[in-house]
């Protein structure tokens, strides 16, 4: 039987100086503002806790102007996550602001799509435009976790634990990949970003950094069909899942718990 899993979403940058053209490649309204939140997520059940991704802290944010509000290490001290402690990670993709946190969980076995990491590695790379979103010292560093044993690769779908699944939509990056988590409200998907946004999967408007654009159409469709319901699909950066989902006793108010199931009706 899958294990019922507590689901908490964790906020550590925001970059409120986008406009709509930087999120959506067809859309008619591209100057109005849109605002763009940076998540890790923390999965917690008797088996143990999963880190879904790692986030990027203050010297990379500097190095593309980019700030965070918090270093992702303090952000899960504060919901009480101690980053060495921390024995299973799964990376959704390479981005800087995906992986860009691994030395901080030295103890940790991370789980990847095979798909990405021959992506980060090859020919691909070789086009500036496909690369700037990644880091070749991120790239090194799952090498490096790579080689010292802490790296189990899924291809298509897989399971990283009971009622915690891993599937493969590419699309934004070729190894893209969205986790399926048992929770009391039901199947929640976290979508990271095979939808930055709520608009980007229920209206099918795809995001502008994209390597296959089909794939990412088919992704809009596959994540609605992970969850129970559209309103479990919990977008990568939206800053309306702090408003769907409700403040919970005992948290800072930089984290939301999304097991619970948002209090509000999820519309585009």
């Amino acid at each position: 039987m899958d294990q019922i899993w507590q689901v908490t979403a964790v906020k550590y940058a925001e970059r409120n100086s986008r406009t709509r053209q930087d999120s959506f490649i067809l859309d008619d309204d591209h100057a109005s503002p849109h605002d763009m939140d940076y998540f890790i997520w923390v999965l917690k059940s008797p088996l143990g806790t999963i880190l879904v991704d790692t986030g990027y802290d203050q010297p990379e944010g500097d190095r593309r102007g980019r700030p965070v509000l918090r270093n992702p290490d303090e952000a899960l001290s504060a919901v009480g996550i101690d980053p060495e402690s921390v024995d299973t990670v799964i990376i959704t993709h390479m981005h800087y602001d995906h992986a860009g946190g691994m030395n901080r969980f030295p103890n940790a076995v991370y789980h990847i799509q095979e798909t990405e990491l021959q992506y980060v590695t090859g020919p691909c790379m070789c086009h500036s435009h496909l690369r700037y979103p990644f880091s070749a010292d991120h790239v090194c560093q799952m090498i490096r976790t790579l080689y010292d044993g802490r790296v189990r690769f899924h291809h298509q779908d897989g399971e990283v634990a009971p009622g915690v699944t891993v599937h493969r939509i590419g699309g934004h990056t070729k190894g893209l990949q969205v986790v399926r988590v048992r929770t009391q409200a039901g199947w929640l998907c976290l979508a990271s970003d095979a939808s930055h946004y709520y608009e980007n999967f229920l209206k099918g408007k795809p995001f502008p950094i994209v390597v296959d654009l089909q794939e990412m159409l088919d992704g809009f469709q596959t994540v609605q069909r992970l969850a129970s319901s559209p309103s479990l699909v919990v977008p990568g950066h939206d800053p309306r899942v702090f408003d769907l989902f409700a403040a919970t006793d005992g948290l800072p108010d930089f984290a939301r718990r999304l097991d619970f199931g948002p209090v509000r009706a999820v519309e585009a």
